[in-house]
């Protein structure tokens, strides 16, 4: 057999939603060794393990989108979804994420080792466990063929211009991911937004429960914090290329560990996270057969799938064009999903 080359993508917040329940359970329980490291260490911390938030009998909100138990819990499901890609099927030629996703590519690249990986998800989900720094929203920047539509972006971009020069208000973009932008602010900035931003599909602006403002100047203390607490010691050369959210690529012999170490606990804490950029550099270096995204969920298939028809990778033009080509030769596999999982997995 004639193995495909993919590049695997990490997800971020937000993508173990109700649906996901039992996830670990249905698809992970051959992994205790992985499960073992990672629910003695939340029980160091005096946290609930991965392995009980996943068995629980019903989905809780507060409970399993808060930013201690779900950095956790994605972490867990992506990590045993990497372990149970076939390599006789697919050569994994980088890695990259979306938003916590990068700490995720981090462990899958083995730039953190299984315990320095968990200490690393949960000590950065943990930062806020008190109190929320402001939040973030999500609005659609591009027309129902999935097209970009570079005037709703330019306004949206001025309309952000305009609430920062309000006294209290701070507003800033938070992910560029695919179709969507994602703004991080506090709450005034946010609620002066949502006064400009018409609404749409009588979804958007859609408020992003129990985010916080990530990926901008207001989480400067957190970066703080976790200079304090993480060494760059966890860190190690990558095992393969990563592609972080700037678009630059990681390579495994010319990694400085110090800029690396850096760029996780500062840049990409503080400033925006350009995952269409990631994406376009993944598809223009790599030239992947195939996409594989990670569980748990399957929310990044669309925000992926818009990067492509930007670039028109593949001849993908529009929206229509994508759901074709995906019923016949799939250029995205999301293991959320369980009939592309079955083309992934052992």
């Amino acid at each position: 057999m004639t193995k495909q080359t993919a590049v695997v993508i990490c997800p971020g917040r937000g993508t173990y939603n109700k649906e996901e329940l039992g996830y670990l359970g249905r698809y992970h329980s051959d992994k205790q060794a992985m499960l073992d490291v990672i629910d003695q260490y939340r029980r160091s911390q005096a946290q609930p393990s991965v392995t009980e938030l996943d068995a629980m009998p019903a989905y809780k909100l507060p409970v399993h989108t808060a930013g201690e138990n779900a950095s956790a819990l994605i972490y867990a499901c992506a990590r045993g979804d990497f372990a149970a890609i076939d390599r006789n099927k697919y050569d994994i030629v980088a890695v990259t994420g979306n938003s916590m996703g990068w700490y995720i590519a981090l462990a899958m690249a083995d730039v953190l080792n299984q315990h320095s990986a968990i200490e690393l998800i949960n000590t950065m989900g943990s930062m806020m466990s008190g109190g929320l720094i402001g939040g973030q929203m999500i609005y659609p920047i591009t027309d129902d063929n999935w097209h970009e539509d570079s005037a709703q972006k330019a306004q949206i971009l001025q309309w952000m211009t305009e609430v920062n020069q309000q006294p209290g208000c701070q507003v800033y973009p938070s992910i560029w991911l695919g179709g969507y932008l994602v703004l991080g602010g506090n709450e005034a900035g946010l609620k002066a937004m949502e006064q400009r931003l018409p609404r749409l599909q009588d979804r958007y602006p859609m408020r992003l429960y129990n985010h916080a403002a990530f990926h901008t100047p207001l989480l400067q203390s957190v970066s703080d914090k976790a200079f304090a607490r993480l060494s760059q010691n966890l860190f190690q050369r990558p095992a393969l290329p990563l592609i972080d959210g700037q678009g630059r690529i990681w390579q495994p012999h010319s990694t400085d560990m110090t800029a690396l170490y850096r760029y996780t606990l500062d840049t990409q804490v503080v400033a925006p996270y350009d995952y269409s950029k990631a994406i376009e550099v993944a598809i223009k270096e790599f030239a992947p057969d195939k996409l594989i995204i990670l569980g748990p969920g399957a929310t990044l298939g669309g925000a992926t799938a818009q990067v492509l028809i930007k670039q028109n990778w593949h001849n993908l033009s529009d929206k229509q064009g994508f759901i074709q080509r995906q019923q016949q030769d799939p250029l995205i596999l999301a293991m959320g999903m369980e009939a592309q999982r079955s083309l992934v997995s052992r």
